[in-house]
């Protein structure tokens, strides 16, 4: 398995590294994220793993930038592992095209798990609600109670 590990942090680096490396497995660094592309042109990766942030050009935009070549011809499609700093980073992944994120810290488990579900053509997502727990909340809650403007009058005084 090929991977493009896109970050300027070598933390990030040594934490997918511990985590993923096996002898099948062979990683590309790029510490920047304007030449994501170029690798990916020189050699199709299985999978690109794209820290938020990178130099002067982040996961999303590097995400967005690999979807367009792709949509153009460009570029082959490559799988995108997004690494999210906070909870509020959701909403950019979720338009980027990617198939999959984490939201950092990182701990082996949960990569192993998103890139064996993105691998097989599924996708990856932390922070979402998940549709039943959407579901609880929409059957559980309680009603507004609005007052009628006689009752309201008559809770004033």
């Amino acid at each position: 398995m090929e991977i493009v590990i896109a970050t300027d942090a070598s933390w990030v680096i040594d934490d997918i590294t511990a985590a993923l490396g096996t002898d099948d497995v062979n990683f590309t660094v790029c510490s920047e994220g304007r030449v994501v592309a170029g690798e990916v042109e020189k050699n199709t990766p299985d999978l690109a793993i794209l820290d938020m942030q990178i130099g002067s050009m982040g996961g999303m935009a590097v995400t967005m930038s690999l979807r367009l070549d792709e949509s153009s011809g460009l570029l082959p499609h490559v799988p995108v592992l997004m690494l999210l700093d906070r909870r509020a980073d959701l909403h950019l992944a979720r338009r980027s095209g990617a198939e999959g994120w984490l939201i950092k810290p990182l701990d082996s488990l949960r990569l192993k798990r998103a890139v064996t579900a993105i691998n097989n053509g599924g996708t990856y997502t932390e922070g979402l609600p998940t549709p039943d727990s959407v579901a609880d909340d929409v059957g559980g809650a309680e009603p507004d109670v609005v007052d009628s403007p006689e009752e309201e009058a008559a809770n004033a005084g």
